[in-house]
């Protein structure tokens, strides 16, 4: 059971990353980079299922040709292969007619594979069905021979160049969005564990023809490796695409927003601002909804908000060397931490004290307020300071 779950996982994951890619693709079906993500996902999300011994021999089964599902797969595999290079080329960009020239390169390289493989299947003659050891079984068979040279060759080049080029990228900048670079580490690992595979599936062959016996590499070295190298390598693109949509950037600022939502939305209620938010309200709307009770709980505190405080905060602030733009964040939550405790205190919480003109919060976004309002301990001091603990 655990084996057949992580061998739908890696698919998962790219039929996960198709679903969520596929809106961007229809409002933007003219750009290369959304056109070759969302292709690399289709053809790369049956693999591993195609790939099991049960689904070769269903295969096989169907279709009445005997070992049908290895030009299948290997084919499969050799388009993906050079869709993986395609989609690198096409994520780190550069000048357009580079890229195309590159693109095309490796669309030709791979392609001519992937119609090798399937044309010297076709002269060859594999008569045995073979499940796990077909590349060893067969290794020295004429024209099955060269189509497993010319699989593992185009395996092992796409593998080396997705590897060197996410390698590449990922030590020569510093300026890459998380998702991004957590993305590229984990198809860096996953390409270091394909070439173990690699290695294993060519250690085998070349054992046959040298008149050795080394299957186990091929049907228990390599299986393993393969598999785990799938599910990073899809957890590898699943996470740039996931982490850069707009649904995900919106319910991770939805949770850093947390800690002020909880303070304040008390205060929002207490002046009956708040308006009930449906269950099956989506992130955007969840995160619109509670920015909306931050912004009426701030209102309802303005009566308590104290200067002296702000400017007390500010200057601890600045004194421990912080920049004027986060000095200014921890002096607001500083301030409107204080106003919490002194509004929660209050016997007469309806009517705030007499100011000539509450002040205002300074222009800053809230994410930035809510960071400083959960982590500065000068915010900390300032509310026990009110609270008069």
């Amino acid at each position: 059971m655990s084996g057949r779950i992580l061998l739908l996982l890696p698919g998962s994951l790219m039929v996960l990353a198709l679903l969520i890619k596929l809106p961007t693709l229809r409002r933007d079906r003219d750009r290369p980079l959304n056109r070759t993500a969302c292709g690399l996902l289709l053809v790369g999300a049956p693999i591993t299922f195609l790939a099991s011994p049960p689904t070769i021999a269903a295969v096989n089964h169907l279709t009445g040709v005997v070992n049908f599902s290895a030009p299948l797969v290997f084919g499969l595999l050799t388009v993906f292969s050079g869709q993986c290079v395609v989609l690198v080329l096409q994520w780190r960009g550069g000048p357009p007619a580079a890229v195309r020239r590159a693109t095309r390169l490796t669309a030709a390289v791979f392609g001519t594979a992937t119609a090798a493989i399937v044309a010297l299947f076709v002269i060859g003659d594999a008569p045995v069905e073979r499940l796990q050891d077909l590349d060893t079984y067969y290794a020295t068979t004429p024209w099955i021979r060269e189509m497993i040279v010319c699989f593992l060759v185009a395996h092992t080049l796409g593998t080396s160049a997705l590897t060197w080029l996410c390698g590449k990228w990922l030590a020569r900048t510093d300026r890459l969005l998380r998702p991004l670079r957590t993305g590229l580490a984990l198809i860096v690992v996953a390409g270091l564990m394909d070439l173990a595979y690699l290695t294993a599936k060519w250690a085998s062959v070349v054992a046959r023809w040298a008149g050795r016996d080394w299957v186990f590499l091929s049907t228990d070295v390599a299986p393993p490796l393969a598999s785990a190298s799938a599910l990073l390598l899809g957890a590898g693109f699943v996470v740039p695409l996931v982490g850069g949509s707009a649904t995900w950037q919106a319910f991770g600022q939805y949770r850093r927003l947390r800690p002020l939502w909880k303070a304040l939305r008390g205060f929002a209620a207490a002046q009956g601002r708040t308006v009930p938010l449906a269950w099956w309200s989506s992130v955007g709307i969840r995160l619109l909804h509670r920015e909306s009770v931050i912004d009426d709980g701030i209102l309802a505190l303005a009566g308590w908000f104290d200067p002296a405080v702000r400017s007390a905060a500010y200057e601890a602030a600045r004194g421990q060397g912080v920049s004027e733009a986060r000095a200014s964040a921890v002096a607001d939550a500083a301030m409107l931490a204080a106003a919490c405790e002194r509004r929660a205190a209050s016997e007469a919480a309806a009517r705030p004290p007499q100011q000539p003109e509450p002040p205002r919060l300074s222009d800053q976004t809230l994410t930035a307020l809510a960071r400083e309002f959960r982590t500065s301990p000068i915010v900390a001091t300032a509310a026990r300071t009110a609270a008069g603990v």
